[in-house]
């Protein structure tokens, strides 16, 4: 079975394995420009299968990373990091069925707004946190 989702105009539609139900929750700054609050998404790393694809607008947010919305109803979709084997995470909202998404983790913690709080212990990472995770091991035999 996969996860199907869309746009708010039916223009765009796309699927991604069933067993993706870990959403995390973005504070950065882009994040919250992007979607009007924090970033919900689900990492399904390769690419989900996009119906309408030729509604689908990227926009370059990053040196690392691209959002893509639908160029029609303007629906946030989908976030993908770069590189030789692109990772992509699609938006929590549009998925047709959201009732098994269970709350993972949060991050970029210090560029959370005072107006809002989540309730329960979830993870969470500061921006600084999650950039070392992705930065390359100073153990590296490649120097």
């Amino acid at each position: 079975m996969l996860a199907k989702g869309g746009c708010l105009c039916g223009e765009v539609r796309f699927s991604a394995p069933d067993g993706v139900v870990e959403v995390g929750v973005c504070h950065c700054n882009m994040c919250q420009r992007w979607s009007g609050g924090p970033g919900f998404a689900t990492h399904s790393g390769k690419a989900p299968k996009i119906e309408g694809v030729e509604n689908i607008k990227w926009y370059r947010s990053s040196e690392w990373a691209e959002r893509g919305f639908c160029n029609e109803c303007g629906s946030n979709l989908f976030y993908r990091l770069g590189g030789d084997e692109p990772q992509y995470s699609c938006f929590a909202g549009p998925f047709d069925d959201q009732k098994k998404f269970k709350l993972a983790a949060q991050t970029f913690i210090e560029e959370k707004p005072d107006y809002y709080a989540f309730a329960g212990d979830i993870p969470s990472m500061t921006g600084a946190e999650v950039f070392a995770m992705f930065a390359p091991s100073s153990n590296s035999s490649e120097g």
